[in-house]
């Protein structure tokens, strides 16, 4: 009888072998490694770029046999929403009370709020509510439903190709900033170390930024934004019957009489300095012509 024949061997203890012996390989180089870096640097960079394509090895292999993990999914949409409403309401703070409770019990909270007062004495609010991305259908529904809706804006920005840029450039700057802290361990000279140094806190610094562009992309899109603006609805009041009465047309006339005397008046003393004024050349006038009267009668007697 022919022998089964055996399946073969996984190829995983050989690299796990190969693994081990650059490792052993590379802690002898680092004890015999001289302070200013010789032959015994370079054969350490040489083990660890074969330990890395040993690595690289194994993931090729276990990829091709289906066991490897698969990557995250990075396609999902990533959406920036945010919408505008302008409600008109009869009472302002019962609206705003239902607003305020309404974005909390959706798990949102309210960001800003403005009150303020026209020349008409309408009461006027703005709000910035923030609720989560899956109820926000539903809490702008509830919103506009609470009166009169005057006007309604609404925008939806897909950023999903910014979130995967900035989730790859921050693999590559943590790997980055990784060498750099390597090649630090490794250096012996004090200037390698204040280059290294300088480059280190460099792309450390670009991290962070990359971090926080990425907080705040998760930020706006798992929190929809919502400007809420509530006015006051102004009251109608009863129409006046404005046809004059006879108690009207007397109090009017007796009005017109008093605004009569009072501008002929007001004439009178403004012409009174000038009247004064004109009078002196008229009192002489009249004494001139009075004596060439008396002295032109026979005997001068007046």
């Amino acid at each position: 009888m022919r022998r089964p024949v055996r399946p073969a061997r996984p190829v995983r203890p050989a690299l796990a072998g190969l693994l081990l012996a650059a490792a052993l390989v590379l802690t002898g180089c680092s004890a015999n490694d001289s302070s200013d870096g010789g032959p015994a640097s370079d054969a350490k960079a040489d083990v660890r770029s074969a330990v890395g394509e040993a690595a690289g090895s194994a993931g090729a292999q276990d990829a091709g046999g289906g066991t490897a993990r698969t990557a995250p999914d990075l396609t999902a949409a990533r959406i920036i929403r945010t919408a505008s409403l302008t409600v008109q309401v009869k009472d302002v703070p019962k609206a705003l009370d239902a607003a305020r409770t309404t974005a909390g019990e959706a798990g949102g909270y309210v960001g800003d709020e403005t009150t303020s007062r026209d020349a008409a004495g309408h009461e006027r609010t703005r709000l910035v509510l923030r609720v989560p991305t899956d109820r926000y259908d539903e809490v702008l529904t509830g919103l506009q439903g609470a009166g009169r809706l005057i006007g309604r804006t609404a925008k939806a920005r897909d950023v999903t190709g910014q979130v995967v840029d900035v989730e790859s450039r921050i693999r590559s700057q943590r790997a980055s900033v990784a060498r750099v802290r390597a090649l630090m361990d490794r250096a012996a000279k004090i200037s390698d170390v204040v280059t290294l140094e300088g480059e280190l806190s460099s792309r450390e610094a670009d991290l962070e930024a990359l971090l926080a562009q990425q907080a705040s992309l998760k930020d706006r899109t798992s929190m929809a934004t919502i400007t809420l603006s509530l006015t006051q609805t102004p009251v109608r009041k009863a129409a006046k019957d404005d046809s004059p009465g006879f108690t009207d047309a007397v109090s009017g006339g007796w009005h017109v009489f008093v605004t009569l005397l009072r501008w002929i008046a007001l004439a009178v003393g403004a012409a009174l300095p000038f009247a004064a004024l004109a009078a002196v050349p008229a009192l002489l006038w009249w004494w001139r012509n009075r004596r060439r009267r008396t002295a032109a009668r026979p005997g001068g007697e007046p």
